[in-house]
């Protein structure tokens, strides 16, 4: 059973930064990928970064593209999302998710492509 436990969130100001963590167990997830996600209250929930397991390939969103680095440990299987100057909009429950599926050239956005789904942590970015 994969287990994907989100932490790290909490409130930050308008500019800086926190670092979230994604601990991952029940599988070897070298043949999966693995994303960030989050949901504003009143919103869908949205694509904002994603890393090709094996291999380490990264995608991100628009409107968090050079702001946010998502990396992995290998050894300690676990995600990490950097997010730096952090804006308001950034405010949101941020979701970890995994998908099994490892085909070339795939880059998974959407939520109903993801598989597993961590419990969410928020983050708050004042003004």
């Amino acid at each position: 059973q994969v287990q994907l436990v989100e932490s790290g969130g909490g409130l930050v100001q308008a500019g800086g930064s926190l670092r979230l963590s994604c601990a991952a167990s029940g599988r070897t997830f070298r043949r999966y990928v693995m994303a960030w996600f989050r949901q504003a209250p009143g919103n869908e929930r949205e694509f904002v970064a994603g890393i090709r397991w094996s291999g380490g390939s990264t995608y991100y969103s628009d409107s968090v593209k050079g702001r946010f680095t998502i990396s992995r440990d290998n050894a300690k299987n676990t995600m990490y999302l950097q997010m730096n100057s952090l804006k308001p909009e950034d405010t949101a429950v941020y979701y970890c998710a995994a998908d099994s599926y490892y085909g070339g050239g795939y880059y998974p956005r959407t939520v109903s492509e993801y598989d597993y789904w961590g419990q969410g942590t928020q983050v708050t970015v004042s003004s």
